[in-house]
């Protein structure tokens, strides 16, 4: 995509890629990379990002924003992907903030706030059950009232890094007689140090453990963790989705992604003759192409949007969707051209090899990919979604 940029743009662009070449080090790359200092590290980064006052780009200025203009978010994001440094925990920043900022009470925003953007509180999400993914709606863990508290019973899955979080936030129920089921829900911080809080870690079929279910067995919250008004979570739910759907299109890292692909397949084989020259795969490599272009183009709708005072509706599925299918798409891609490596695992060849670390990198990224489609709500649910909103289905 060719984008024409100001004089200040690209002047901004400049100073974003200095600033990232500076202070983003191969040690801290390696040690976001590793299970065992993934946390540290990430948090290190985020308050390098703090300390400039780049952590938060999509937050009002008078909680910490930058202020920056939908172009300058656009160049940050890319020039970020483009060096491969990962996104900051979306959790926090990005998910549960702009509820608080939105719904939340003065007291809330002052002491939450703050921590999230100093990245002294490490966020989970409690939104899928045993029996409620897709169907959020369908929630059975249960807040019950008592004085100044919630005692809360039940269970969430797929709690992403909540074996590492300070603080989860969380769909509960609050009024099992509610007409709906969607207007007897409340939206509820708890704090994971909190007695009766159990967390099981689950290994996904990658080999790694970022993935949870969290037991709750009476465990007492204080009311005043309630955000907004008691039974009127969902409202606040269906606004924190439309920000994760957004963050999961993940168009910069796809970007990123597909480059890369192109750079291996373009490099000569045993036969002399590249992948990049196969014309099937020069197809498929153009689709994805094509369709990447215009998911971009949606994506800067949706940021000039946000940027004027609007939320993210149906559009945000739209992101999901056409995200998550163009990340399978490059994923098979990556494996496509790993598999002409044959076993060009991180071990198997040194760093001045050819394929080194992208078979294992392929593996990976193909493995947890397959469940793109799937989490902050099913490919399936999304097209519900755009039929109701946009064509009145």
């Amino acid at each position: 995509m060719q984008t024409l940029f100001s004089e200040q743009d690209i002047a901004f662009q400049n100073e974003v890629r200095q600033f990232l070449v500076d202070n983003f080090s191969t040690e801290l790359s390696e040690r976001i990379q590793s299970p065992a200092t993934f946390k540290s590290g990430v948090i290190e980064w985020q308050k390098i990002l703090h300390k400039k006052g780049w952590v938060a780009p999509s937050w009002p200025v008078e909680f910490g924003g930058t202020g920056w203009s939908d172009t300058q978010k656009f160049i940050f994001d890319n020039e970020r992907a483009r060096l491969g440094i990962p996104v900051t925990n979306p959790f926090g920043l990005k998910m549960v903030a702009p509820v608080i900022q939105t719904f939340g009470s003065a007291d809330q925003k002052a002491r939450f706030l703050p921590r999230i953007l100093a990245s002294d509180d490490w966020w989970c999400q409690g939104y899928s059950e045993p029996g409620a993914g897709s169907d959020l709606a369908a929630v059975k863990t249960r807040a019950v009232r008592n004085g100044d508290e919630y005692v809360v019973n039940g269970a969430k899955i797929w709690t992403t890094n909540a074996h590492l979080a300070d603080w989860i936030f969380c769909l509960v129920q609050t009024d099992p007689n509610a007409t709906r089921p969607q207007q007897g829900i409340s939206f509820l911080l708890i704090d994971m140090t909190s007695p009766g809080i159990k967390v099981n870690p689950i290994i996904s079929i990658d080999g790694r453990h970022s993935l949870n279910e969290v037991e709750f067995n009476e465990v007492r919250v204080p009311v005043t963790n309630c955000v907004g008004e008691e039974n009127k979570g969902w409202t606040y739910a269906k606004a924190l989705l439309a920000h994760e759907r957004t963050v999961i299109a993940g168009v910069a890292d796809a970007t990123r992604d597909l480059n890369l692909v192109k750079a291996h397949a373009s490099k000569e084989l045993v036969d002399g003759r590249p992948m990049l020259d196969e014309p099937d795969f020069q197809r498929r490599l153009a689709e994805i192409e094509i369709e990447l272009m215009a998911l971009e183009y949606t994506e800067l709708r949706v940021l000039a949007a946000v940027a004027t005072g609007g939320s993210p509706g149906a559009e945000s599925s739209i992101l999901k969707i056409k995200g998550t299918e163009i990340q399978q798409a490059i994923q098979t891609l990556m494996m496509d051209v790993a598999g002409v490596f044959g076993s060009a695992l991180a071990d198997d060849l040194s760093g001045d090899d050819l394929g080194h670390d992208f078979g294992d990198r392929a593996r990976v990224r193909y493995m947890y990919g397959r469940a793109a489609t799937i989490y902050g709500g099913s490919n399936e649910v999304q097209k519900n979604i755009i039929a109701k909103a946009i064509l009145g289905l």
